[in-house]
């Protein structure tokens, strides 16, 4: 595995160097092509970035890319981390054209998940086993992150805390031994130029602490109303049948917003660095606003709707069909949550703090928020500021950050989506060895039917030639009637005063009964609370079979000695 590490980091890492090279350069392209009216191109930009993202979709690609991050995750609990081939590259293309012409979401989410791609693609090719697969899973997906910000520790703890890589030496090393091959990649082909080049002269001043907890706080609020507006206006989007309505409403309604204000097309990265060396011309970037430059209360309206509106863009964005991530808006919405909190501090004479940095340790509070990823949000702003000096302050306002966010949302922006079709994403082992199993794959069918209608003479063969115990009774359309127990009749089965009695009389209906569509944590608790060793499946009422309770437990322990180490 270690081995495997290094074409893995090495095919990760040039991955995301070449999505964010192609949507930097579309990027580029657009807006240095001046004219009269050049303003306008905020407006009309984004529209053919999501055209051409959809169009390449349904007639090259016949097919929908999906959700990143959140297609790895299924992949994980439900496909033994099977990813198709197509996966490995269609989020590079469809990412760059969404986010190079203004889409404003982020290039971080398609980055991992094609790392994450390119490593089960590695694993599927050598036909190795499904513990195997998912630990190249997190090589890739770490290794895509790591060579994005050219922070090797963010994509290791990334790996470990999102894609729920389990923590051990044998699953960690092979991890930053992908990631360092990334950083190296990316370092030959980019340079030593992180995102954010910023340094901290001065570190965390105990005196501020109490600002430090209050903007942890501010920063889990604003992580919860960007989930609430995302999951929101997504659900509102889904239910509009057609694909082109869904385009012309979302391009329109995201053209208006970053025609109102620029700083929301994109990624915004340029808005954020020219906000942390103190330039805040990018909020005023829309002619109109120009003239409120240097009103400082204006400036921070400003602030508070760019933070707002900047959810509603980045959900258009999808809404009308475009690709992309939701760690960038994250990061944008952070920084700009900082300088909010700093700046209303200072206008307030309540306290003199430095903007720039509450900047990046909002940056890591959202991220801690809305990924529910604290680890990653503290080591990410560790890394890209070359050093440990906020430590404590990344801290208090990560885990405030998550913890407040938690209140309002159990699951994260990535594992909202698969929690909704009955999959949960969890560190505990338990929980997911249990999503992982399948009720269909443990349905038992070497149970003997009889028909309603039938007596109870006629089920006297049928108890001779059976193994089991219990006996089904259903219907000729195939309705589950209930069961005959075999302990019930032990008593009065030599009796042949009642052997022309219908099967009915003797039919028991079962207090549990199965559905396939139910999630193997409640089919459990089904067993413990009705002591049965063997539960009916039924759906729509339809008779499909029985599960046993040692079929699951022996099922379980299979799954268990497949994904844990050796």
């Amino acid at each position: 595995m270690i081995l495997l590490s290094i074409p893995t980091g090495l095919c990760a890492g040039l991955a995301a160097v070449i999505i964010k090279k192609l949507a930097h350069g579309i990027r580029d392209l657009v807006l240095n092509y001046q004219f009269n009216y050049s303003h306008l191109l905020y407006f009309i930009c984004p529209a053919i970035g999501i055209l051409l993202t959809i169009l390449f979709c349904r007639f090259i690609l016949r097919k929908e890319v999906g959700h990143g991050i959140p297609g790895i995750l299924y992949a994980i609990k439900k496909k033994k981390g099977e990813v198709s081939h197509s996966s490995t590259w269609t989020a590079i293309v469809t990412s760059a054209l969404t986010v190079g012409f203004g889409g404003s979401v982020g290039l971080e989410g398609p980055s991992v998940s094609t790392g994450a791609s390119i490593g089960s693609n590695i694993g599927q090719l050598l036909k190795l086993d499904y513990k195997k697969i998912v630990l190249l899973i997190g090589m890739g997906g770490a290794a895509a992150l790591a060579a994005i910000f050219q922070a090797p520790i963010t994509g290791v703890v990334f790996a470990l805390e999102v894609l729920m890589i389990d923590l051990s030496l044998g699953a960690l090393v092979p991890i930053i031994v992908s990631s360092f091959v990334a950083i190296l990649t990316s370092y030959f082909l980019l340079g030593q130029a992180v995102e954010y080049p910023t340094t901290i002269a001065e570190g965390f001043i105990p005196a501020n602490a109490i600002f430090y907890i209050g903007l942890g706080i501010f920063a889990g609020l604003i992580s919860a109303y960007f989930l609430k507006i995302t999951f929101s206006v997504e659900k509102r989007f889904k239910h509009i049948e057609s694909p082109w309505k869904r385009f012309f409403l979302g391009a329109t309604l995201l053209g208006l917003l970053i025609y109102l204000f620029p700083a929301l097309y994109g990624e915004g990265y340029e808005a954020i660095n020219k906000a942390l060396a103190g330039d805040y011309s990018p909020i005023f970037g829309n002619p109109f606003l120009a003239r409120f430059k240097g009103i400082d209360w204006i400036t921070l309206v400003l602030f508070l709707g760019i933070i707002l509106l900047k959810a509603f863009a980045t959900a258009f964005t999808f809404g009308a069909g475009g690709v992309g991530g939701t760690f960038a808006p994250a990061l944008f919405i952070g920084a700009f949550t900082g300088l909010f909190f700093a700046m209303a501090v200072n206008y307030l004479d309540i306290g003199n703090l430095d903007p720039a940095k509450f900047a990046l340790v909002g940056m890591s509070g959202l991220v801690a928020g809305m990924l529910h990823a604290p680890l990653t949000g503290i080591f990410l702003i560790a890394e890209i500021t070359n050093g440990y000096a906020l430590i404590v302050p990344l801290m208090i306002v990560a885990s405030l950050s998550y913890a407040v966010n938690h209140i309002f949302f159990k699951h994260s922006i990535y594992t909202n989506a698969i929690a909704e079709e009955g999959i949960e994403v969890t560190h505990n082992k338990d929980k997911s060895i249990l999503n992982m199993m399948t009720v269909n794959q443990l349905i038992e069918n070497n149970f003997s039917a009889i028909d309603p209608n039938k007596t109870f003479r006629d089920l006297i063969p049928i108890i001779s030639s059976s193994k089991r115990n219990i006996f089904p009774v259903v219907d000729k359309e195939g309705n589950f009637c209930g069961h005959v127990l075999l302990d019930d009749i032990r008593s009065v089965m030599f009796d042949q005063s009642i052997y022309d009695q219908f099967i009915l009389n003797f039919t028991v209906i079962p207090e549990y009964i199965i559905n396939p569509d139910d999630q193997m944590e409640n089919i459990v608790k089904k067993f413990q609370a009705s002591g049965k060793y063997n539960i009916p499946v039924v759906k729509d009422r339809k008779y499909l079979g029985y599960m046993s309770r040692a079929n699951v437990f022996s099922a379980y322990r299979d799954m268990l000695s497949e994904i844990s180490d050796d």
